[in-house]
């Protein structure tokens, strides 16, 4: 009896099992010996490199922090430092710039002290101030003032200001106390008086129907609250007030430029202000001049070394992302108006 024949199905190749290739076992690396310890090995010095990294970086970034603070520090302790031996004669040079206030760089604080520097220094043959400021605190203003005629007479120095474009209202009253008042000819010079400026929003509250609750221990307490009526005694207690700081302003002025002062000029005292050659004409400044001018042909040191004391690196970052958002705010919501 034969064998049936066996045929393969028409369009079909005969399968076979291959068997896996010689190259494909080579390019394949789980066929390779040993290839798990391999892998952990790569794992391990991965991991190993990146922990290094990690700590390079930290490393890094401490550095940087106490590179940073080492930083402020020095500025710290050198803040106001003049760059000079005491024994070399020179100009002491202080700004008085931007508003007088409490907390600005134009503040008392910062002033006098920048100024009792320069005084004590026995190289420094006469003191500038340097003044470009629209005014600002009367109060501020009041003990730079004092404090210029102590140091003046306790060592001996003179003591000159010179204004770059503006002299008004508190910083005249600082200038009114130096030896001399120089000035460039277009400066503005001037605006001898006090204000107290606010708001009223009264008649607005009525109009939208908003009531004002404030309760206060004293019938005067609240007169200034911008959301309150002010009575006609209130208006003429603090016209009053503002008369009377008036009067020591124009005093400080009269003491200040003696004789030199005009005082016949209508409206002198009355706020105007001038260009720097009416200041001159009036009596409110002696001439025109600038620093190198002052330093050279007056106080005959040319070389001029700044005392200004401001913040350092720190305060003004402290400032910046906090006590400055905190000071606007107080200003900004704050009932008193202040003085200028």
């Amino acid at each position: 009896m034969t064998e049936p024949t066996r045929t393969e199905p028409q369009g079909f190749e005969p399968f076979e099992r291959a068997a896996p290739s010689r190259s494909g076992a080579k390019n394949d690396p789980t066929q390779q010996p040993g290839w798990e310890r391999a892998t952990l090995e790569k794992l391990a010095f991965a991991s190993l490199r990146e922990q290094q990294a990690t700590r390079r970086w930290k490393t890094f970034v401490r550095l940087s922090w106490l590179a940073f603070f080492i930083f402020l520090i020095w500025l710290a302790v050198s803040r106001g430092t003049p760059a000079t031996a005491k024994t070399t004669a020179h100009t002491a040079v202080v700004e008085i710039k931007g508003e007088i206030a409490n907390g600005a760089d134009a503040s008392a604080e910062f002033v006098v002290a920048a100024m009792k520097t320069a005084f004590e220094d026995e190289g420094a043959k006469g003191v500038v101030l340097l003044i470009n400021s629209p005014g600002g605190s009367p109060v501020q203003a009041g003990i730079i003032n004092d404090e210029i005629r102590r140091l003046r007479a306790k060592h001996g120095k003179p003591v000159y200001a010179v204004v770059e474009e503006t002299c008004a209202s508190a910083a005249y009253y600082i200038a009114a106390a130096a030896d001399k008042v120089f000035v460039d000819k277009a400066s503005i010079v001037g605006s001898i008086g006090v204000l107290m400026d606010g708001f009223g929003f009264t008649g607005l509250m009525e109009k939208v129907g908003v009531e004002r609750r404030l309760l206060t221990a004293g019938e005067n307490k609240g007169f200034l609250d911008p959301f309150s009526p002010m009575s006609d005694a209130q208006r003429a207690h603090a016209q009053q007030m503002l008369e009377q700081i008036h009067a020591q302003f124009i005093d400080v002025v009269k003491k200040g430029r003696g004789d030199r002062l005009k005082t016949a000029t209508p409206g002198l005292f009355s706020g105007l202000f001038w260009s720097g050659q009416q200041a001159v004409d009036l009596g409110l400044a002696d001439q025109l001049g600038n620093v190198d001018f002052v330093a050279r042909e007056v106080i005959k040191a040319e070389d001029v070394i700044d005392y200004t004391r401001r913040d350092n690196v720190a305060e003004k970052l402290a400032k910046k992302f906090g006590a400055a958002l905190g000071d606007a705010s107080v200003r900004a919501m704050r009932s008193v108006p202040a003085l200028r």
